[in-house]
């Protein structure tokens, strides 16, 4: 028990002394780390590509950019229209929203475009055109064209807070080509949808029951409200009028109609001219009936062109019975066989040009001259 205490002491002591000979070197504190945030990386391109706070907003393709640019230039043009109609009831008399659809300026002096159906029925003293800058204007109607379904309005606007759209041609257009149509569905101003031109030369009937042919038919969304708005090539130009859909359901179904804007230029020049349209008119009313395989001539407007020639519509025997008179088969050797047929042969010439008839009369067919007329005087 003594050694082992011996022992334990002297160890001790051991320790002490080294502790005093050899004193430890003060520890040094541990190194502060410089920790730096990484800046954010955004993989728009190649990996590890870096853009830079802010830039964010530029992280787009090509494609993206060049709608958007397409959106900026043409929206301004673009119009909300809104129309009210006078609504009687036992009880109550007075104006109520009647319905709202699209439009587009057309030039500086003020005049709108859009659908004729999204002004029908409307008060004519209470359409308001809302411009994409918020400010609503009282408008008038000059006029329209209800075969084509397009109207032209008018509204008093500075010429500063008027940009017209950029119109094109409906010439050259492609199946599957891009198409852009701004709009206001449902009551959602300035609203772009985007798609293809689906087919072309589709016939589809207006609001007064006659085919307009050459309609473009898109897969672009057009919803209640598209009607009247514009659709834009790539480019940004007008190429066709939005007027119609085809949809069960009433709303889109990737099956819509455009007018060709270049319809719809010669319809706008002559109704802001005119009022209406200078259509070309035989000078006669035609109508089919029964079995008969073409028009027959009803009425022969005095003085036209139909009765210049000759032409006979229907009559009374002595016994008060009808005659009938003369009966359209053909214009320039192209059958008409229905008003659509003529409408449609009509559409390619203008007023005061000569057209080639072929009538059958009794059991006889012959051909006449007819100068066109116009549907306006003078």
């Amino acid at each position: 028990m003594k050694n082992f205490l011996l022992s334990f002491l002297i160890i001790l002591a051991a320790f002490a002394a080294g502790r005093y000979l050899f004193p430890a070197e003060a520890a040094s504190p541990p190194a502060m780390l410089n920790v730096v945030s990484p800046q954010p990386v955004l993989n728009v391109g190649g990996p590890g590509e870096r853009v830079e706070p802010g830039d964010v907003t530029l992280a787009s393709t090509p494609e993206e950019e060049r709608t958007i640019r397409l959106f900026e230039e043409a929206s301004p043009a673009v119009c909300f229209i809104t129309t009210k109609a006078i609504r009687r009831s036992f009880w109550s008399y007075g104006e109520v929203e009647s319905g709202s659809g699209s439009g587009f300026l057309w030039d500086r002096q003020g005049h709108v475009i859009t659908n004729f159906h999204v002004i029908n029925g409307a008060n004519t003293s209470s359409i308001a055109v809302t411009l994409s800058n918020g400010k609503t204007y009282k408008a008038r109607v000059v006029g329209f064209e209800r075969e084509k379904d397009l109207a032209v309005l008018k509204i008093d606007a500075p010429a500063s807070e008027l940009q017209p759209i950029r119109v094109g041609s409906s010439q050259n257009i492609r199946v599957g080509q891009s198409v852009y149509a701004i709009g206001n569905p449902f009551g959602l101003d300035q609203t772009l949808t985007t798609g293809v031109v689906s087919a072309l030369d589709r016939e589809i009937r207006s609001q007064a029951g006659v085919p307009i042919k050459g309609a473009i038919q898109t897969d672009a969304a057009i919803n209640p409200g598209n009607s009247g708005g514009p659709l834009l090539n790539s480019s940004g130009e007008l190429i066709g009028v939005n007027t119609s859909i085809y949809s069960p359901s009433g709303a889109s179904a990737g099956i819509g109609f455009s007018i060709p804007v270049d319809v719809v230029r010669y319809v706008v020049n002559d109704v802001i001219r005119y009022g209406e349209v200078r259509r070309p008119v035989l000078g006669a009313d035609l109508r089919q009936y029964g079995r008969i395989k073409g028009l027959i001539f009803v009425t022969v407007d005095p003085g036209g062109g139909a009765q210049a020639a000759g032409l006979q519509g229907l009559s009374r025997d002595a016994r008060g019975s009808l005659v009938l008179g003369d009966v359209l088969v053909a214009i320039n050797d192209n059958p008409i066989r229905t008003t659509s047929d003529l409408y449609l042969e009509l559409e390619k010439y203008k007023p005061g040009q000569v057209v080639t008839l072929t009538i059958i009369r009794g059991d006889r067919e012959g051909k006449v001259d007819v100068r066109l007329g116009s549907s306006v005087d003078g």
